[in-house]
């Protein structure tokens, strides 16, 4: 499996709930090409002092993404895609 390192801000056109109300990606676009995700993926939350980051994994069905968000969902990095 190659992973590509990305590091670029998204846009998330869709978004899903959990059951705790927390918010995840159920698409965005990269690059001009619309990804949808099958799941609301793996999470977990990093606390860098008072700031707090949600790092998810997500897949299409193709490929893994990895993606960052540092505000409660309202602004998502893609880190990397691993196909």
């Amino acid at each position: 499996m190659a992973n590509k390192k990305i590091n670029e801000k998204v846009t998330v056109t869709s978004l899903g709930f959990r059951k705790n109300l927390n918010v995840y990606p159920r698409c965005m676009e990269f690059n001009g090409k619309t990804y949808k995700f099958i799941d609301s993926g793996l999470s977990y939350l990093v606390r860098y002092g008072e700031r707090l980051a949600e790092f998810i994994t997500l897949s299409d069905g193709k490929a893994d993404f990895y993606l960052r968000s540092d505000n409660r969902g309202a602004s998502w990095t893609l880190l990397s895609i691993c196909s």
